[in-house]
C-alpha cells in the first residue's frame, strides 16, 4: 500500500528514542514484526526511512519506535522526534514475512531498535493466549513501562549490557518445544550472535524468524 499517515502523538520512551503514533489509513493492516516506510520532504528533498512496527495490534492507530543516535542521527530522525500531532508523511507497507503469527510461544532476541518489535510481539501473543519471551542487548533499553508490564504478566525477560553475551539468556528461555518459535530483530553483529546462541541452546536457528537491520 502506498498511501498517507498522519501523526497522533509523539512520546519519548528512553533515551533518544521516541514512539510515534500515527492514525491508520483505511484499509492498512500489518503484524508485529513488520515494517513500513515513512517518508517525507526537507528543504525540498525527499527524504524516506524503513521502521518496524511496535504495536501489537493496528486498528485505528500503529505505532513505531525510532533511536536517533545524537552523534550520527540524520534529518529525517530529527524531524520525526519533532513532529507534531497532524503532520501527514507518505507511508508504504507493510513489508517482512518474519512477524508473529499466532505462534503459542514466540522466543525474541533483539537488540536497538529491535525492541519495539520485541515487545509488540509479546504482548500480541499474550493478548492471544500464547506465551512469549524477551532477551534484550543494548546499553539501554527503551519502554520501560511496557518491559515492566511485561514481566508482571509472565514473560521472561533478559535485559543485557551492549556488551554481554547472549548465550546463557538464550539457553534460559528457549525450551525447546514443538510450537515455540524464535524471533530475532537486530543489526548484522547481533542477528549472528543470537544465531550462534540458539545453535548452542540446542535450538535451530536456520528456523528462526530472522529481520536484520543492516
Amino acid at each position: 500500500m502506498d498511501t498517507t499517515a498522519t501523526v497522533e502523538s509523539v512520546e519519548s520512551v528512553g533515551p533518544d528514542t521516541y514512539a510515534l503514533r500515527f492514525r491508520a489509513p483505511e484499509g492498512f493492516a500489518a503484524e508485529p514484526g513488520q515494517f513500513v516506510k515513512l517518508g517525507t520532504d526537507i528543504d525540498g528533498e525527499s527524504v524516506a526511512r524503513f521502521y518496524t512496527l511496535s504495536s501489537p495490534h493496528v486498528g485505528d492507530s500503529f505505532e513505531v519506535t525510532i533511536g536517533i543516535d545524537p552523534d550520527e542521527g540524520g534529518e529525517f530522525s530529527a524531524f520525526l522526534a519533532d513532529a507534531e500531532a497532524g503532520t501527514e508523511m507518505t507511508l508504504s507497507g507493510p513489508y517482512g514475512d518474519q512477524h508473529y503469527d499466532g505462534e503459542p510461544r514466540a522466543v525474541v532476541i533483539a537488540g536497538g531498535p529491535g525492541i519495539g518489535p520485541a515487545v509488540a510481539i509479546a504482548e500480541r501473543a499474550l493478548d492471544e493466549g500464547a506465551a512469549a519471551a524477551i532477551v534484550y542487548r543494548a546499553d539501554d533499553a527503551a519502554h520501560a513501562d511496557r518491559i515492566e508490564a511485561l514481566r508482571e504478566r509472565g514473560v521472561s525477560v533478559h535485559l543485557l549490557d551492549g556488551d554481554d553475551a547472549l548465550t546463557t539468556a538464550v539457553d534460559d528461555v528457549l525450551t525447546g518445544a514443538a510450537d515455540e518459535t524464535v524471533f530475532v530483530y537486530g543489526f548484522a553483529d547481533l542477528v549472528a550472535d543470537a544465531e550462534a546462541a540458539v545453535d548452542a541452546a540446542g535450538g535451530d536457528a536456520d528456523a528462526a524468524k530472522v529481520e536484520n537491520f543492516g
